[in-house]
């Protein structure tokens, strides 16, 4: 019964706090709000049985058959869950674990042997001597060597397809279109193909400490970011110039830099990159070659990968449990290249506080369907559609 009534107050709770979602959406003018959709309670058999933990807002905005899993870590549990807010996994962890989008992996300190297992926890590949730790990207399992400096990658059966040994340490990595792209703490950045074979390199240098602190690729490799150096720190975007060959088309001074790995991403179909900086974030967009920094209080607990249609989210943390949901809308490209301005918080749409200690966020897209926003805090996740009105 103490269970029950435990589960019963987190579900009110997180009611009170999707209710309070729905009016701060109220006020958006015209353009897009924010519609309750579902909230499921993590707290059910973690077996695999649903308990009635299910709330749905509007169950005809659900399309029942979209089986389109989505990986969730909040808390003391991951898993994977479907667009209609019911769990293919729900698991408590014990050990470390590394989620990819269609398998994942949970595993010791020092792991002499590695399982990866696909979204309903069956094991479908046994790397055995492992030697370091799982690394699962673009739909591909990676070993990172336990010193870091040494990357692996592992076919089906466990066997081992190709080895890069890397002059140090790696602090990033990210993989895309067959490509892994990776930087370290030597300031290096290297692109390997899809057999392990170095096809680009580079060093930026010109700071003080020379190391890479976030990197990432565009969905077709075509582009990536880099966060390099400290003293100063700066923002370089690279674009494919041929076979293997990329080159630098923009380079940004950062100020006051950070001694930490940094968020950096692309967006909105590749359209935009988002990268942290002090104070807030920088947009850049891709097309009219135009920087925007949204100044932001608290740090980035957490952030929407798709930014799709010009809308983006994340969840800022002020203090140990203090959260804020931040949505932002990006002025059109036409408006973009003539406003001349650099720096505003007008495009801050949505700020909704609330508090827990844990916080999720993803966002998702089904054809025929609203662009989804799941939001995770406490013991709850919660299912938004983003509609126009």
């Amino acid at each position: 019964m103490a269970v029950r009534r435990k589960r019963t107050h987190a579900l009110i709770i997180f009611l009170l706090f999707v209710v309070y979602f729905f009016i701060a959406a109220r006020p958006i003018p015209h353009e897009i709000v924010l519609a309750p959709n579902w909230i499921n309670s993590l707290d059910v058999d973690v077996s695999g049985e649903q308990e009635s933990s299910l709330v749905v807002f509007n169950s005809h905005s659900i399309r029942q058959t979209d089986r389109r899993l989505l990986p969730f870590t909040l808390g003391d549990h991951f898993g994977y869950v479907d667009m209609s807010g019911q769990f293919a996994l729900n698991r408590i962890k014990t050990s470390e674990i590394y989620l990819g989008g269609r398998f994942w992996s949970e595993y010791q300190a020092e792991p002499s042997s590695i399982e990866i297992k696909n979204t309903s926890g069956d094991t479908i590949t046994l790397i055995e001597n492992s030697r370091g730790y799982p690394i699962l990207l673009d739909n591909r399992v990676f070993i990172l060597g336990s010193d870091q400096n040494e990357l692996s990658e592992i076919g089906p059966n466990g066997n081992v397809l190709w080895t890069y040994e890397f002059g140090a340490p790696l602090t990033c990595i990210d993989a895309a279109s067959g490509l892994v792209l990776t930087g370290s703490i030597d300031g290096k950045v290297e692109v390997l193909d899809s057999k392990g074979e170095r096809i680009f390199d580079f060093d930026p240098g010109g700071s003080r400490y020379e190391v890479i602190l976030g990197c990432a690729f565009s969905q077709n490799g075509s582009r990536f970011g880099i966060i390099s150096g400290i003293e100063p720190q700066r923002f370089l975007l690279f674009e494919r110039a041929g076979d293997g060959e990329y080159k630098v088309i923009h380079h940004e001074f950062l100020e006051t830099g950070f001694r930490r790995p940094v968020h950096i991403l692309f967006i909105d179909e590749d359209r935009r990159v988002i990268f942290e900086r002090e104070g807030g974030i920088n947009c850049y967009n891709i097309r009219s070659r135009r920087g925007i920094f949204i100044p932001l209080d608290g740090k980035i607990a957490a952030i929407d990968y798709l930014g799709d249609q010009g809308y983006f989210f994340l969840i800022t943390s002020n203090s140990p449990g203090q959260n804020e949901l931040i949505g932002i809308k990006f002025p059109q490209d036409r408006r973009f290249l003539f406003s001349g301005f650099t720096s505003t918080r007008d495009m801050v749409f949505l700020r909704a506080p609330f508090r827990s200690n844990d916080v999720f966020l993803d966002r998702i897209i089904s054809e025929g369907s609203p662009s989804t926003l799941i939001i995770g805090g406490g013991t709850a996740l919660v299912s938004m559609n983003l509609e126009e009105r």
